[in-house]
């Protein structure tokens, strides 16, 4: 049977646009090989729904309007490298440690700066209640930005809290991302913060979905999490404004995570992380004075820095920063992440850390809300516990926390998983901390949850069935797809 032309002429539209997809994921710059390979594969064997799938995520494109928005915005701000230094501010970091900040300020800018403090907040309920108290003391201004806002009981707690702020005369500016905080978003909470005087903004909203490629890929998300209180205190961790049950995945609850309550100059480089983001999206709103504001006198503290991560800057930003930790360390290495699909240079230095006798120990949940993910970290196990990392898999829920110890002297805490979502699409925040305290009480947390997990031996992983195998390669192969 013979196609009609019109029939022929489909077909050669179909190929035709098949092969220009195809190009175009060849000449997307700072892409893998592997990533290369995957999505023409996509493309290949599933030709329409490929296509399609690639038009909505193939890319890590913000959008020219966005980008353009955030440039505006980082103009108006003071340079970084100026951000939270003050004149007579020691330092005092070893060589070994240096570079390590060295790292973090080719990606943000930002400077390590001395004199802070921190207070390891003990569990995700005493985190919340300290920021609804440190709002309830605000005196000029309060900044808040999280990828998930709940109306649940501590969402709405900080809710309360800021419209109690707002009354007052206090400054509130809450800024929630569109799709992972929707949910409050859409309901009367939202609207009463703002009728009560909070300024609020949605991060990157979501445009109808057949134009949203033009504005921008409809899973690049703000990941981040800042709470700034009059310019004197902040919050960093992995913390969501959420009750720790999640009752939105409330079977794989409770939620464990990690906050830390930070005063210094670590607070002004968190400031302008958030007037960055702010600006961009409230353009009507230049809170620029505020990082510019002047610094106290510098006091005692330990060093500390703000790294800010996402689509705008270097596409291998968040892994430099965790492969040089890793290659780093000397005797011990902590890390813990509810969601690990490396690439394949932050798996191969968390192998050679074991290699050469440091003690590498990596925490994951046991059961993790994203099946694909779950299958696409354990592909990844045979190797790692073959190089001599112990693994340990939390069960008391899901482990949320993203933390790394290292040696007993350096914690690196934030927002940031060890996945491809957030080194290539999301924006991050994490805080790189040189100080034996603060990574003590790092390192006990890390304990607590490894009391709380069940040890993966080798014999275990190698005894998994062929099917089971095959499974958790397959997923993890289109890893950089998914």
């Amino acid at each position: 049977m013979t196609l009609p032309f019109h029939g022929w002429l489909l077909v050669a539209l179909h190929v035709t646009l098949q092969l220009a997809f195809i190009a175009r994921a060849l000449l997307w710059p700072h892409r893998e090989p592997a990533a290369r390979m995957a999505w023409i594969t996509v493309i290949t064997v599933t030709p329409v729904a490929g296509m399609l799938f690639y038009a909505l995520f193939g890319e890590a494109n913000i959008g020219r309007r966005r980008l353009a928005r955030l440039h505006a915005a980082e103009e108006k701000l003071p340079p970084p490298e100026a951000v939270g230094r003050s004149e007579g501010a020691d330092l005092e970091l070893p060589d070994r440690l240096a570079v390590l900040f060295r790292i973090g300020t080719s990606i943000s800018g930002f400077e390590p700066v001395a004199g802070n403090r921190a207070t390891l907040l003990a569990d995700s309920n005493a985190a919340i209640d300290a920021m609804v108290a440190d709002i309830d003391a605000a005196a000029e201004t309060v900044h808040l930005l999280f990828y998930i806002w709940l109306p649940d009981n501590n969402g709405l707690k900080v809710a309360e809290a800021l419209k109690r702020a707002a009354r007052r005369g206090v400054v509130c500016r809450a800024m929630a991302d569109a799709l992972g905080s929707r949910l409050l978003i859409k309901s009367p909470h939202w609207q009463a913060m703002a009728d009560a005087g909070v300024r609020v903004a949605r991060a990157l909203p979501i445009s109808f979905l057949p134009v949203q490629p033009l504005r921008g890929r409809v899973d690049m998300r703000n990941h981040r999490k800042i709470l700034v209180i009059d310019n004197r205190v902040t919050y960093c961790g992995s913390q969501n404004c959420a009750d720790p049950e999640f009752r939105i995945k409330a079977k794989y609850a409770p939620w464990v995570d990690i906050q830390l309550r930070l005063e210094g100059p670590i607070v002004r480089q968190q400031q302008q992380l958030f007037a960055g983001d702010w600006m961009a999206h409230r353009r009507d709103d230049d809170i620029s004075d505020l990082v510019r504001a002047p610094l106290p006198p510098p006091g005692d503290g330990f060093v500390a820095q703000a790294i800010g991560t996402g689509p705008t800057v270097r596409y291998s930003a968040m892994p430099e920063v965790f492969e040089g930790l890793m290659y780093a360390a000397r005797r011990e290495l902590v890390v813990t992440t509810p969601y690990y699909v490396p690439d394949e240079p932050i798996q191969a230095a968390l192998c050679a850390s074991a290699r050469r006798g440091v003690a590498t120990t990596v925490i994951f949940p046991r059961r993790n809300d994203s099946w694909i993910v779950a299958a696409a970290s354990r592909s990844y196990y045979a190797e790692l516990l073959a190089s001599g990392v112990q693994i340990f898999e939390y069960v008391g829920g899901l482990l949320h926390a993203k933390t790394l110890t290292m040696d007993g002297d350096v914690t690196l805490i934030g927002s940031a998983n060890i996945d491809r979502r957030s080194f290539d699409l999301n924006f991050e925040n994490n805080l790189l901390i040189a100080d034996r305290g603060v990574t003590a009480a790092v390192r006990a947390r890390q304990d607590v949850y490894i009391a709380a997990s069940r040890p993966v031996p080798a014999d275990a992983v190698a005894a998994w069935s062929v099917r089971h195998q095959i499974w958790n390669n397959a997923v993890a192969m289109f890893g950089p797809v998914l």
